[in-house]
Formats: C-alpha cells, structure tokens, sequence
C-alpha cells in the first residue's frame, strides 16, 4: 500500500509538473504572440493630417506599441488612390516585414482606406483595427450637400465617395476577414450637419452608419467626430481593444 501510494503520488506529482510545464509554454507563446504583434499603424481622417493623431501615438508608445503615424493627401485624390499609392508605400516603409501583423488605430476615413487595401490583398497579416467614427455606411451629408463647390473644394474627389448610395466605396466593400473595434460618437458641435444626419450622431457620422457588420465589438462614446482620437477615454477603449480584442464598455455587434 506504501509503495503504491508513493507511486501514485510519483505520478501524480509528474503530471502536474508536465501540466505546469505545457502551461508556462502556451504563456511563453503568448507572450511572444503580444510581443511581435506590437506595430500599430495610425491613419488620420479626411481633411486631417498626422498631427491629428499626435496625442493617440503617443499613448500607444508609452504603452510599449511601435508607432507608424502615416501623413496622406486625403483631400487630393479618390480614396483607392489614397490607399494604393500614398498610404501602402507607407507602411511598407515603416514595417517592411510582412510576417508581423500589423494592428490599424484610424478615424473617419483611414477606417476605409484600410478595407479597401485589405479587400485587395494589399497589406500582410492584420492585428487588430480600431475604428473611430468611419463612415462604414457612408454619410448623410454626404449625400446632401456633396455636390455644392464649397464641400468639393474642403474635401476633394474622396469626400464624395463617401455617401450613402450603393455606389459609395464603402457601400461597395465587404465585411471584414480581421477584428474589428468600432467606436462611434455620439456629440455633435456642428448641429447644422447634425440636422441632415438621421439619428443619433458625431456630427459627420451616424452611429448606425459607424457600424460594420461583422465587426467584434462595438462602443459609443460621448465625443464629437473631429476629436474622437484626442478624447482620452476613446484612447483608453483603444488600448484595451488592441491589448484584449474587446472594448471596456460593449454596444451591440451584430
């Protein structure tokens, strides 16, 4: 009975060691899995630039990320030209390594410059992508007041892409084959846009037009669309999605 119990315990003391062991490689994987999925790629809205997106590379720096904030033309050329020729060279150059994921912080349009090089083939492997206020079902205003010379001169051949109709490039992409974080506003300071807009918005964007079917998870965040990326409880759900797949607060993702 003795040596029967010291068998066993033998055994048993084994097994938890080998547990223990196989448990430490999956962190150890992990971690390594955290450690080379690090690069985050930030792209500014239409008529922004990479300052805009100062702030939010900063935090994502000091919270241990590699940081490539990317300066595009957006007012000067259609959004495929935007993204095949000024933002792919990019971060080509700042990440040239195609088997390290890539994770996407973008606002307004930057969300959809990202689909559409995705949708292509353009870009490797994807991380994660969080999108604040993109205009995934395209914009109202868009759709009113695009055709007026003073809205064509602000934004440039990109802006009218981006409405409502079927014909709108974000209309025409499909759904998502990465995760997907999407915060949506829900403060508007320019109420006369606000007006053209049905439903609760940003002031630019819609909060049901912020939405992406099969996306992950979904936010909606007291903040106005032209300082989404500054607001820094926004900055926060962008950490926790990038570092959990998940934001603090969760919406409805359908």
């Amino acid at each position: 009975m003795k040596q029967a119990g010291a068998g066993a315990l033998v055994c048993s003391t084994l097994g938890v060691l080998l547990l223990a062991f196989a448990s430490f490689g999956i962190q150890v994987s992990m971690a390594q899995d955290l450690t080379e999925n690090r690069q985050v790629v930030l792209l500014h809205g239409l008529t922004r630039s990479a300052s805009s997106m100062s702030r939010m590379a900063g935090t994502l720096q000091q919270a241990g990320y590699e940081v490539c904030n990317i300066d595009y033309p957006s007012t000067q050329f259609p959004i495929h030209t935007l993204a095949t020729e000024h933002v792919l060279p990019a971060v080509r150059e700042c990440f040239p390594d195609p088997s390290v994921p890539l994770n996407f912080v973008t606002h307004s349009l930057g969300g959809i410059i990202v689909r559409v090089l995705a949708e292509a083939g353009a870009l490797p492997v994807i991380g994660r992508v969080v999108m604040l206020g993109p205009p995934n079902g395209g914009s109202e205003v868009v759709d009113k007041i695009g055709h007026l010379w003073p809205f064509q001169a602000l934004n440039g051949p990109a802006g009218n892409e981006l409405g409502t109709g079927p014909e709108s490039v974000p209309r025409r992409l499909g759904a998502p084959t990465f995760e997907v974080g999407v915060v949506a506003g829900s403060q508007s300071i320019n109420w006369i846009l606000s007006m053209l807009i049905p439903g609760d918005d940003d002031g630019k964007v819609s909060i049901e037009n912020a939405k992406l079917s099969g996306m992950k998870d979904f936010v909606v965040m007291p903040a106005t669309h032209p300082f989404l990326m500054k607001n820094r409880a926004v900055i926060r759900q962008t950490l926790h999605f990038l570092a959990h797949g998940s934001f603090q607060e969760h919406g409805k993702a359908p």
